[in-house]
């Protein structure tokens, strides 16, 4: 334990996700020690980070205005609507440059034991984006845990009453693994996202 200010900018920093109690005292450090680390330039950006960000009102996307940029993006195919768990999820997807359509952020994924159920995510708000007839296809992107599992279930079975095409991202083996190291559900999975190469 260190002593006033200091600790508690440790205890501050360990509050954030990922980061843990040595980390935390690492970066406490740093900001100390280090003469040219702008600690006024942090606190205005995290102020303004608060003060600016908001969730698009139609997606759930991170957002500075009311809707964010790729549901304002005409050439985006308003036919195709990924679902995903949290914001950062739509960032990773963007890098592949491969989806072309609009997103729907849950807010996280079905977890009786956080005591998250349906109801505490945008789920009646994915239902409403889909009553105008125009969305052909919604993708579930949710992560393959058993949070996300149950979220994707959860949303095929809804779903499927709308007469709309229902996919989920392929799961399997990363690219530059090994055989010998995947889990028996990877493997199982890889076997059944298989595809015709010839």
């Amino acid at each position: 334990m260190y002593e006033g200010i200091v600790q508690d900018l440790i205890d501050e920093l360990g509050r954030l996700p990922g980061i843990g109690p040595k980390s935390a005292q690492r970066i406490a450090f740093h900001i100390v020690q280090t003469e040219s680390f702008d600690v006024s330039r942090l606190a205005e950006i995290l102020t303004e980070v608060r003060d600016k960000v908001r969730f698009c009102e139609i997606c759930g996307n991170v957002a500075e205005q009311s809707t964010c940029s790729i549901c304002r993006d005409p050439r985006r195919d308003p036919a195709v609507i990924c679902v995903v768990e949290e914001a950062k999820d739509v960032v990773a997807i963007e890098r592949t440059r491969e989806f072309r359509g609009r997103y729907h952020v849950l807010g996280g994924a079905i977890s009786p034991i956080d005591g998250i159920g349906p109801e505490e995510l945008r789920i009646r708000q994915l239902m409403e984006r889909l009553a105008d007839g125009v969305v052909q296809e919604v993708i579930i992107a949710t992560d393959p845990n058993l949070e996300g599992e149950a979220t994707a279930t959860y949303l095929s079975r809804m779903l499927t009453a709308l007469g709309i095409r229902i996919t989920r991202l392929a799961s399997g083996l990363p690219v530059g693994g090994d055989l010998e190291y995947a889990d028996e559900v990877t493997l199982g999975r890889a076997f059944e996202g298989r595809r015709v190469v010839s």
